[in-house]
């Protein structure tokens, strides 16, 4: 159990929203339903209302700091279904990419890997005091898109499992004093920040491990808020079913 599972939810009963293409950068195929998790007829491009208009709020930032780039929407609600998939198929996926298979696994090797599939991505509960943050539609995956719609490089790909993908790991290359310096490192660092900058500004937290990953309301949230001393007791949003 993660600290911030700890958080009570008092739902605020908030609609799921579709997210507005024409605001944002949106793929035509959604990544997790292109490997065939089960969305129905659930919208994967959905936030709670209040998400969506700070989402709208740090369109408008970043704007206004790079005219004509946009936001681009990776992944938004998440059906625990879908959570589920997504987990099963992430620890498929590291098993084949070390040539391994489940039956041939010892018990620590299993640990492990799971492990490993658990830092970025949550636990599947339907707990409803535990809910996984992106079946609240509270939480968020984005990365920026350019004037002419096409995705910036921002140094690794979201869901990536390695330290590459936590938001400063550039940080360290970024200083041109410095005898590390290296300039494409220094460019991926300034677009997570604008990234960031934009994001939290419009009211969202960012996750410590994850560049992509923004959330507002959630018990994630709420932890991130009581830690900086805000007084906060509860999350807004539980898990949309």
């Amino acid at each position: 159990m993660k600290p911030y599972q700890s958080i009570p939810i008092t739902e605020c009963g908030e609609p799921l929203v579709p997210i507005l293409p024409d605001r944002f950068v949106i793929p035509d195929k959604h990544p997790y339903a292109a490997v065939g998790a089960p969305y129905g007829e659930r919208s994967p491009y959905s936030l709670r209302q209040g998400v969506l208009t700070r989402l709208l709020q740090a369109q408008e930032m970043l704007q206004g700091m790079k005219p004509g780039w946009r936001i681009l929407i990776f992944d938004a609600y998440r059906p625990i279904a879908v959570q589920q998939y997504m987990v099963d198929y992430t620890f498929a996926d590291l098993l084949r990419s070390q040539n391994l298979t489940p039956d041939t696994l010892t018990e620590a090797q299993q640990q492990t890997f799971w492990e490993q599939v658990h830092q970025f991505w949550a636990v599947p509960s339907l707990n409803p005091a535990t809910p996984p943050p992106h079946s609240t539609g509270a939480a968020i995956d984005v990365t920026l898109a350019d004037e002419n719609g096409t995705e910036i490089d921002m140094g690794s790909p979201i869901d990536e499992m390695s330290p590459r993908s936590y938001p400063d790991h550039f940080a360290g290359v970024a200083d041109p004093n410095s005898p590390e310096y290296d300039a494409q490192g220094a460019q991926y660092h300034q677009y997570r920040q604008w990234l960031c900058k934009v994001m939290v500004e419009a009211g969202f937290c960012s996750h410590p491990h994850e560049w992509w990953h923004f959330s507002y309301g959630d018990q994630f949230w709420v932890w991130q808020q009581q830690q900086a001393g805000i007084d906060i007791s509860a999350a807004l949003y539980g898990a949309v079913t």
